[in-house]
């Protein structure tokens, strides 16, 4: 608008001047045309420019890959745009390109995004533990969203390999490199711990006139064929995958593969040390828990002290019902020994109820027991903790709300 009010406040300068202006106007229409064509580019750009600070499309300080450059807008002017690559550079770009190019915005709306780790393995790996230790390495990452939960996905059968990938979603997506790195090593230390192995390209050669070779030529074993013929260090009966610790479960032990990999994927696996806090009473719940190994002790807190009501031991649950109520944790659960527990988050609880029917009868008929242990305390303490007609509603509530579950 400047150059415009400026080019016209000079016109009419030299009419009251008294230049003629009309018989420099073939002229002028020369020198317009060359001109016209010289600033074509500076032109584009300036309309590009406009166009981008009128949309707002793209704005400073969004992170955009455009062609082989990934970085954040620092600068929009007019003519140009200036981006920060991730690798501390600054490039200059012409608004023409980022109008005219496919632009990926990743902070458009928020900073979330996900993260796709490719992953082969060999064709005889065990699928359900591949699905566990990938899981297993995704939940250890402290970037990784716990919502939206982390997916692994079955692509293809590759030509060497059965070809996954793990989609893990950060909050921090432009620190994906370096989370997408953490997790490459983690999968890598996970995957041979589990001796699942990864596979390289393959080729088979057909040697014509074999027997004219020399039979004397005995070749040395390599590094792999003496590694493989030793002997595996003596392992402990204890189980170390989820999988196996899952099977210990009752309501579990007849599940098949797929069932059991449908299983992993709903959840994670936590460790406790001893005295580890996992529920402070009064927080908000979120997940239901599954105790695989160990012991954890449901504590209610006073002013008067500590009252030790449950002690959950391998095979039990809790979190179920202020999970299903909406209400905080009424007690303090603390890890009494060194213990494993299975937690599934409160999206998925619903679902695990549709797909293992038989655990909820489990969940209802625990509940009955402790409400007889409640009892016990009330009488021996003098505690008021639930109301007696509470119980009888929230039982009856508890089997209606698993029915409709079961209907959704």
């Amino acid at each position: 608008m400047s150059y415009g009010i400026g080019a016209i406040g000079f016109l009419l300068v030299m009419q009251t001047r008294g230049f003629d202006l009309a018989t420099y106007a073939v002229i002028a229409g020369g020198l317009g045309v060359g001109i016209g064509f010289g600033l074509q580019d500076i032109t584009k750009n300036l309309v590009s420019g406009i166009t981008l600070l009128i949309e707002r499309k793209l704005k400073v300080g969004d992170l955009i890959e455009l062609e082989n450059i990934s970085g954040y807008i620092e600068e929009i002017s007019i003519r140009s745009a200036v981006v920060r690559t991730l690798a501390g550079d600054d490039v200059i770009i012409p608004n023409s390109r980022l109008v005219e190019s496919q632009v990926v915005n990743k902070t458009y709306r928020d900073t979330e995004g996900r993260i796709t780790i490719p992953i082969g393995v060999a064709y005889n790996s065990d699928l359900v533990l591949v699905t566990e230790v990938l899981l297993n390495c995704a939940y250890l990452e402290p970037d990784v969203l716990s919502e939206p939960p982390p997916q692994v996905v079955f692509l293809e059968f590759g030509e060497s390999a059965l070809n996954f990938e793990l989609w893990v979603w950060s909050e921090q997506i432009e620190r994906s490199l370096l989370i997408k790195s953490s997790l490459n090593f983690m999968i890598e230390h996970s995957l041979r711990a589990a001796q699942i192995a990864i596979p390289f390209p393959q080729c088979d050669i057909l040697l014509k006139n074999s027997r004219e070779l020399d039979l004397s030529f005995h070749p040395q074993p390599s590094l792999s064929e003496e590694l493989a013929a030793q002997p595996l260090p003596e392992q402990s009966n204890k189980p170390r995958f989820l999988r196996d610790l899952l099977r210990q479960v009752s309501y579990f032990q007849t599940l098949n593969e797929l069932h059991l990999r449908r299983l992993i994927e709903m959840g994670y696996r936590r460790h406790l040390n001893p005295e580890e806090i996992l529920f402070h009473q009064g927080d908000l719940a979120n997940s239901f828990c599954i105790v695989l190994s160990g012991a954890i002790a449901a504590i209610y807190e006073q002013k008067m002290g500590e009252t030790h009501l449950f002690t959950f031991s391998e095979g039990e649950f809790f979190g179920e019902l202020p999970l299903m109520l909406g209400v905080p944790y009424p007690t303090t659960m603390k890890a009494v020994s060194d213990s494993i527990l299975f937690i599934i988050g409160a999206a998925a609880f619903g679902k695990l109820l549709q797909y293992h029917p038989e655990l909820s009868e489990e969940i209802v008929q625990a509940l009955a027991q402790r409400q007889e242990v409640l009892e016990e305390h009330e009488k021996q303490l003098g505690l008021h903790l639930v109301d007696p007609s509470d119980r009888e509603t929230i039982v009856g509530w508890l089997r209606k709300r698993i029915k409709q579950l079961f209907q959704a």
